[in-house]
């Protein structure tokens, strides 16, 4: 089928890509003109892991070309809006870009009508999907779909080939058929349902991963006062097959682009509609102390972080990304900074963006230089570089052998061995 996907940015990309791998003809747009000409070179804007290797794949094969102008995809019969819906001011989604492609696809359909599906990918609120339909009611042939994206930052592209599900949210069984054949051949459970359940779906399934973190977070506070270990309950609580061992561990928050937005969201559209999430807005309120939190921990051990120095190991919000996006981190640096602390930090991946918020800390080329003449490491995030050390050679390196593991990632027995004092977030 011939495709358009509207926004080349983390889902977009992906989106695209998929699709032409699976045997679409894809057109990607994006209105960045610098953007594209490095698409058009193979170059991804984002860090995904195999994402580069496949899109060079796609173009050489003729299957993904980019433009900026969207009459370059009049003969499309799917047009995936995939643009971002951003946090306005009052926590809602700003649908502003949206809806201004919406009107694009309107006026190229009048240039060449056809029959043709608008697919609403981005994460919108309840509702969007009948705006969209009333904005393109005069366009004849023109059905609006909801088919949300449930991508994992690390591993989008395996999550956009190999879904745990497929989510179609439609008006008439046309539009559905045609969804049907797009995904043709892609084994994964699907649910065919209205616009706005699948659009709710998306929002209620973050909400829900988000509410499993807090919660763990908020046991792993109560896990160090009773002195257990909240990894071994974690492990204990997820073998029950109702309750599963995903999103069971304790850290020292959520970030990344969705959670910390789509929560928000959801709140807002529940408070338009007189209805108070109270357990989302718990949810929140722990993700947002759990970083002061678990900075606490580390200042039992050295109550004056003036002039001491701290390794910060991990500043993207997860592995295998190079998002920074209300990373945990961030807060943390901030906090340090302000308690006088010198900060060294490593990560492979994210410090470019991480330096232009904070130019006056030092950036190495490794964790272990990062440790040296440190009064403590924190481990923030999980990336292999930074869990897997020489113990000895780091011990023998810092200042004072303190470790504060914010992911439960350190191999705690042996870095105890080793001479450290180990921290970990609700760790005996």
């Amino acid at each position: 089928m011939k495709v358009a996907v509207i926004g080349t940015g983390y889902v977009g990309l992906t989106t695209a890509v998929s699709l032409a791998m699976n045997g679409h003809q894809v057109t990607g747009i994006d209105l960045d003109a610098s953007k594209v000409e490095k698409l058009r070179q193979g170059i991804s804007p984002i860090y995904e892991p195999g994402l580069d290797e496949a899109l060079k794949k796609v173009l050489d094969d003729g299957a993904l070309a980019f433009y900026t102008d969207l009459t370059e995809a009049k003969d499309a019969e799917i047009f995936f809006i995939c643009v971002g819906t951003p946090e306005a001011v009052d926590g809602t989604a700003d649908l502003t870009y949206l809806l201004g492609a919406v009107s694009d696809i309107g006026k190229v359909h009048s240039l060449a009508p056809q029959e043709r599906i608008v697919v609403i990918k981005s994460t919108v609120p309840v509702g969007t999907g009948e705006k969209v339909a009333g904005m393109l009611a005069g366009c004849q042939g023109v059905s609006v779909a909801s088919n949300p994206e449930f991508l994992r930052e690390g591993s989008a592209l395996i999550d956009a080939l190999e879904p745990s599900r497929i989510v179609i949210g439609v008006d008439n069984p046309q539009a559905a058929a045609r969804m049907e054949e797009l995904y043709n051949g892609v084994k994964a459970p699907r649910v065919i349902t209205n616009r706005a359940n699948a659009e709710l779906i998306k929002y209620a399934s973050n909400a829900f991963l988000a509410t499993r973190i807090s919660f763990m977070n908020e046991l792993a506070r109560l896990s160090t006062a009773l002195g257990t270990d909240i990894v071994t309950i974690a492990r204990g609580m997820g073998l029950d097959s109702r309750i599963g061992p995903q999103f069971l561990r304790a850290g020292v928050g959520y970030g990344g682009s969705c959670f910390p937005k789509d929560t928000i969201a959801l709140l807002q559209l529940a408070a338009e509609h007189n209805i108070h999430l109270s357990i989302l807005d718990k949810v929140r309120e722990v993700n947002a102390t759990q970083p002061a939190w678990f900075l606490e921990q580390l200042c039992l051990q050295l109550p004056d972080l003036k002039g001491k120095q701290i390794a910060v190991l991990g500043l993207t919000f997860k592995p295998d990304t190079d998002d920074i996006r209300e990373a945990p981190s961030l807060k943390l640096i901030e906090e340090l900074l302000q308690k006088g602390a010198s900060v060294k930090a490593f990560d492979p991946i994210g410090v470019s963006g991480v330096s232009k918020q904070f130019p006056q800390i030092t950036y190495t080329q490794s964790a272990a230089e990062a440790c040296e003449g440190a009064h403590a490491a924190i481990l923030v995030t999980e990336w292999e570089q930074c869990v897997q050390l020489d113990w000895k050679q780091v011990y023998q390196s810092m200042a004072q052998p303190l470790l504060v593991d914010g992911r439960n990632a350190w191999p705690h027995q042996e870095v105890k061995e080793a001479g450290f004092h180990y921290i970990g977030v609700g760790r005996s």
